[in-house]
């Protein structure tokens, strides 16, 4: 990500030193620390959602392609897309089925 070597980041250490001292420098690399990892956490939230959508969206075109052809001579990923759009309605609809049966 950062092409930043070993003398770059010495130098980086040392004007740290000198400018917050040795009291404050510890707390300084703890905020900053935890400022990089909510910044990647969500970044990493923000790619997964993202990846997410795109592949609802993907199973949403197959569907429709499936619809068009019938839902019959399906190609392999169709009928594949169309097995797991089946599985994941009947998840759904598994907590109400047990709930009207009680």
């Amino acid at each position: 990500m950062f092409d930043i070597g070993f003398w770059e980041l010495l130098v980086i250490g040392v004007l740290a030193l000198l400018v917050l001292g040795p009291e404050r420098l510890p707390g300084a690399i703890r905020s900053t620390l935890n400022t990089v990892r909510s910044i990647k956490n969500t970044a990493h939230g923000f790619k997964s959602e993202v990846e997410q959508q795109l592949r609802i969206h993907e199973l949403h075109e197959n569907l429709k392609k499936a619809e068009e052809q019938g839902l019959k001579n399906l190609s392999p990923e169709l009928e594949q897309s169309v097995e797991e759009l089946k599985r994941a309605a009947e998840s759904v609809q598994q907590p109400y089925q047990s709930k009207k049966d009680d």
